[in-house]
C-alpha cells in the first residue's frame, strides 16, 4: 500500500482544512487508516482512526469534535475534515494504513505498516 496525503496549507485561526489522503493497493478497503501528526520540536502523536467498515471512529481528546475523519473505499481515500482550527494545530500531517485496526493499539505509531510523505499545516494566529 502507498499512502499519498495532500490539502496541507496556510489558515488563519479558526478556519478549516480538509485533508486527503490517496492509497494505491487492491486492499486498502481491508486496513484501518490514521492520519497523524507532528509539531515542530514535538513527537509525533495520533489524530484520528477509522476502520474499513467506518467503525469507530477514534480521536484525540485534542481534535474531538472539531475533526473527523472519513473514509471512502470506492476512491481508495481517506479524509480528515478540520474545523476550527488552532494555531496548536500547526503540524505536519500523515496519514498511515494498519492491517488490524485493533482497538487498543490503533493509537500507537507503531501499529501501522504503511505510511505516507506527510502534508504540512500552518495555522496563523
Amino acid at each position: 500500500v502507498q499512502l499519498q496525503a495532500c490539502g496541507g496549507g496556510l489558515v488563519q485561526a479558526g478556519g478549516s482544512l480538509r485533508l486527503s489522503c490517496a492509497a494505491s493497493g487492491r486492499t486498502f478497503n481491508t486496513y484501518t487508516m490514521g492520519w497523524f501528526r507532528q509539531a515542530p520540536g514535538k513527537e509525533r502523536e495520533f489524530v484520528a482512526a477509522i476502520r474499513w467498515n467506518n467503525d469507530g471512529p477514534y480521536y484525540a481528546d485534542s481534535v474531538k469534535g472539531r475533526f473527523t475523519i472519513s473514509r471512502d473505499n470506492t476512491k481508495n481515500t481517506v479524509y480528515l475534515q478540520m474545523s476550527s482550527l488552532k494555531p496548536e494545530d500547526t503540524a505536519v500531517y500523515y496519514c498511515a494504513a494498519d492491517k488490524y485496526g485493533i482497538t487498543s493499539t490503533l493509537r500507537g505509531q507503531s501499529a501501522y505498516d504503511y505510511w505516507g510523505q506527510g502534508t504540512l499545516v500552518t495555522v496563523s494566529s
